[in-house]
């Protein structure tokens, strides 16, 4: 019951709770709306262009031809504004690719799903980005990129699992 609590709490317990049992948190915010499922694709947006800044900043140090205003730059513009709409195409395809299983799923909790996993592994995203900035390339960095991969793909399935009903 403590545990049932903490989940409904807030939005960082729901993304701890989300690594260890992401199909009930999804299903307790299955009834979300579209303008609050935006509000959380931004959210993990956001957080994953913070995460790319140590590496745009150890990149332009090592080759200032670019600087680091122009890297920055191109990632607000595919993290802030592609990412999103390539993230509701997803969505969207998932949702159709769908009608050829037994499962089907609505293109609103096909949404909420990816954008849910997109928030869950922000900080998993967090600690790859100051990887590649501390450390660059290498064996943590690659680890790091595996966990947040992994989770992403356990919690997005989970939610997509926990969403869809059998016809």
């Amino acid at each position: 019951m403590a545990d049932k609590a903490l989940v409904t709490a807030g939005i960082v317990p729901r993304i701890i709770a989300s690594w260890r049992s992401p199909g009930r948190v999804v299903r307790e915010l299955s009834p979300m709306g579209e303008g609050a499922m935006l509000a959380v694709l931004m959210g993990a947006m956001l957080v994953f262009l913070i995460a790319q800044a140590p590496g745009h900043a150890r990149a332009a140090a090592h080759d200032p031809s670019v600087p680091l205003g122009g890297r920055i730059a191109g990632a607000i513009m595919a993290v802030m504004f592609l990412m999103p709409l390539l993230a509701y195409a997803l969505a969207s395809f998932v949702s159709l690719l769908a009608w050829l299983t037994p499962w089907r799923i609505e293109p609103a909790a096909s949404r909420l799903a990816l954008f849910w996993a997109l928030l869950a592994i922000a900080p998993a995203m967090l600690l790859a980005g100051l990887a590649e900035g501390l450390i660059g390339e290498g064996a943590a960095l690659s680890l790091t990129r595996l966990v947040a991969g992994l989770g992403f793909l356990f919690i997005w399935g989970a939610g997509i699992r926990t969403l869809a009903t059998r016809k």
